[in-house]
């Protein structure tokens, strides 16, 4: 007599038990669902909105160019604040594939609304004597009003940048400031500058001007330049022993992207942070899940012994349970994928970043969607299995 061996489950059939098992309890579906779907939605827009700023910054990097280097004075052996030579900018043009050269000094001058403001709130802004080319070199423009050049030299004339615009509450041109103990027309305010954010909190006064009127000595505290694109890293070896012949390491020499660099370092660390964060929630999710099927198992055992005892194996029942997990996992999942990119569509929209999603995100994101459906569904599935007929049917 040939003996029996238990029917197989086709992919389908454990396809259907499983979508009616989730179907009977849509509430308690998508209740679970969504704490997957919410973990999923913040590991993705935190990668999304990150890749997204960082694809912006490198297309505002591209469009301003990657060849402005800068030199400071930094400190003598003795550890006292070094000075650039009033003349360096001039040295400095002398190197072959410069494009262009322009640099500020620093004042001791304050600026303030009027002069009846204390001297102690002076809304941190700093006041530069600028050369007249400085917005050609830096490839900043005036957002209102005019730059320096149209002013007469000596005529107690400045342009605010953008945060010391807003500082002093000025908004327009034509207003006066109290600087350095006299007043001073603003004829602009200039757009932020991407490249040099420190023109963004300055009064700019015109070299010649601040010479005159402020007692200038001429000495550059950071001078601009542009070079060719092949030879930046040449006239980078070259530039501080140009600016300073006798002590070229007291010069310090950088670009813009170092400083990005250090911003980009800074932003792996957060985004270390809210991957961990997203990562949490995905864990919340994935215990939500399991207790779902654990009450489920327990709710259902009058079934799982019906089922039983009309000849259904321990494999099929754990089949049913763990196919309800996955399903489960995989609609939080795609759900959240969709949250999540749309997330980051919205933030890139908003910032005027262009949409950047990389590859591996929503497949990672979907992995381990798959990962915590297994997980979350293997104990249920294998205690549901482990029922004896007899006992099962008795509750």
């Amino acid at each position: 007599m040939t003996a029996l061996r238990p029917a197989r489950l086709a992919g389908s059939d454990v396809l259907r038990l499983g979508a009616a098992g989730l179907r009977a309890r849509p509430l308690r579906m998508i209740l679970s669902a969504a704490g997957i779907a919410i973990g999923i939605a913040a590991m993705l827009a935190v990668v999304g909105i990150s890749a997204s700023s960082r694809a912006g910054l490198d297309r505002a990097l591209a469009e301003l160019g990657t060849n402005l280097l800068t030199a400071t004075p930094g400190q003598t052996l003795t550890g006292e604040d070094a000075k650039l030579a009033p003349d360096s900018p001039a040295m400095v043009r002398r190197i072959g594939p410069i494009r262009s050269v322009s640099a500020t000094g620093r004042l001791t001058a304050k600026v303030y609304r009027n002069e009846y403001i204390p001297a102690a709130q002076n809304g941190s802004i700093t006041v530069l004597a600028a050369r007249p080319d400085l917005l050609g070199t830096l490839q900043v423009r005036t957002a209102k009003g005019r730059w320096l050049t149209t002013t007469v030299p000596g005529t107690p004339a400045v342009v605010l940048g953008s945060g010391a615009a807003a500082r002093l509450g000025v908004h327009a041109p034509g207003i006066r400031v109290w600087l350095g103990g006299q007043w001073f027309s603003v004829v602009g305010i200039l757009a932020p500058a991407p490249l040099a954010p420190e023109l963004d909190s300055a009064a700019l006064v015109e070299w010649s001007t601040a010479t005159e009127l402020l007692d200038f000595d001429g000495s550059p505290t950071t001078v601009y330049t542009r070079s060719d694109e092949a030879a930046v890293e040449d006239v980078r070896r070259v530039l501080g022993a140009t600016v300073n012949p006798a002590a070229p390491s007291e010069v310090r020499v950088s670009r813009p992207s170092d400083a990005l660099s250090a911003a980009r370092a800074a932003d792996t660390a957060l985004n270390g942070l809210l991957l961990g964060l997203g990562a949490v929630a995905l864990l919340v999710g994935g215990v939500g899940v399991a207790n779902t099927m654990v009450i489920s198992v327990l709710e259902r055992r009058g079934e799982i012994g019906l089922r039983r005892a009309l000849g259904a194996t321990g494999l099929h029942v754990c089949q049913q349970f763990l196919t309800e997990s996955l399903l489960l996992s995989t609609m939080g999942g795609i759900a959240g994928a969709a949250m999540g990119a749309l997330v980051t569509a919205g933030g890139s929209w908003w910032q005027a970043w262009p949409v950047t999603i990389p590859l591996w995100a929503p497949v990672g994101g979907f992995l381990a969607t798959l990962l915590v459906g297994v997980t979350a569904g293997l104990y249920p599935a294998v205690r549901a299995a482990r029922l004896a007929p007899t006992e099962a049917l008795a509750h």
